[in-house]
């Protein structure tokens, strides 16, 4: 539920070109407790105050000169694109009120306005607006978990495939080449017994930071599970580049670490696959680039190696 202090801090903005009924408007609100208050008498001015500071809920006026309070909720549609706009419209006609509500209002109040009947519509009306809001981030940190790895923030395995079969479609079309390079981290599980499981959490956070930060921004890292990584790499114009980009990784994974006041060193060993040498769909590069870093593993770790299979 939206707690009463959260709906009397909302931000509210009242629009009216007579500097008397946006006096009127903020008196009445102040006095229930509102603390966030704003009025402006120039309609031309709302859309870019309320880009700036998107409002809770707007008072509108529908009877201003040189632009209309219809004019004005026109604008405002093109700021809030998920389609909900939280205004009161305040008439003296009750014929505007049908048309203001097709036009976007969620309600109305009529002139001379009630002070009571203000106050219950205000109410209601940022109580909806903040519920809105709450099930909207709700919604977007479902879809952002179903994406992404909990512990590092990371892309997980169904992001990657997403990114990857882009990646080999945009390869496809422009007779190019895009890479995999799958890693993990050289003796992690003795590392992560010494540290226990909290240091082992943040040593892995530390390395996917890392490796954010040395790859390339349309790259795309993901975190598999335990310290297994794969790096996409989309719009690739050699192999040699590929690795350059992996001694890049490796070296930069290998400087020490401070891990609850400890310096901790790890190193790691990668594979790379490439389309469309080492496969043509995101499950056959995935495994030939698995069973290449198994293959720089059994020759000396701290390096990587490149596919030589093709299916």
């Amino acid at each position: 539920m939206i707690s009463e202090t959260d709906i009397r801090a909302a931000k509210i903005l009242i629009v009216d070109d007579q500097e008397s009924n946006t006096q009127l408007l903020e008196s009445v609100l102040t006095t229930a407790n509102y603390t966030s208050v704003t009025s402006v008498t120039d309609p031309h001015k709302v859309y870019e105050i309320h880009r700036q500071n998107h409002y809770d809920l707007i008072l509108l006026d529908l009877e201003m000169p040189g632009m209309n309070g219809f004019q004005v909720l026109e604008a405002l549609k093109e700021i809030e694109t998920d389609g909900y706009l939280s205004v009161l419209v305040v008439t003296a006609h009750p014929s505007y009120k049908l048309r203001a509500l097709q036009s976007g209002a969620k309600d109305f109040i009529s002139k001379p306005f009630d002070v009571a009947e203000v106050l219950a519509r205000v109410h209601n009306l940022l109580e909806v607006r903040l519920l809105h809001q709450r099930a909207r981030h709700y919604a977007k940190t479902q879809e952002f978990m179903a994406l992404h790895d909990p512990l590092t923030g990371l892309a997980n395995r169904r992001l990657l495939v997403e990114r990857v079969s882009h990646a080999i479609i945009h390869a496809k079309r422009n007779n190019g080449i895009m890479a995999v390079v799958y890693l993990d981290l050289d003796g992690f599980k003795e590392i992560n017994n010494n540290l226990g499981h909290d240091g082992g959490d943040l040593l892995l956070k530390l390395v996917a930071a890392r490796l954010v930060a040395t790859v390339r921004q349309e790259d795309t890292v993901a975190r598999l599970g335990g310290d297994e990584f794969v790096i996409a790499m989309p719009y690739i114009t050699t192999g040699d580049g590929v690795a350059l980009a992996a001694e890049k990784i490796i070296r930069a994974l290998s400087q020490p670490y401070s891990v609850q006041g400890n310096n901790v060193s790890v190193t790691a060993s990668a594979g790379i696959g490439l389309y469309p040498h080492n496969g043509e769909d995101v499950k056959t590069l995935l495994k030939n680039a698995d069973i290449a870093l198994l293959d720089a593993k059994h020759a000396s770790k701290n390096t990587y190696r490149i596919s030589e299979r093709t299916n």
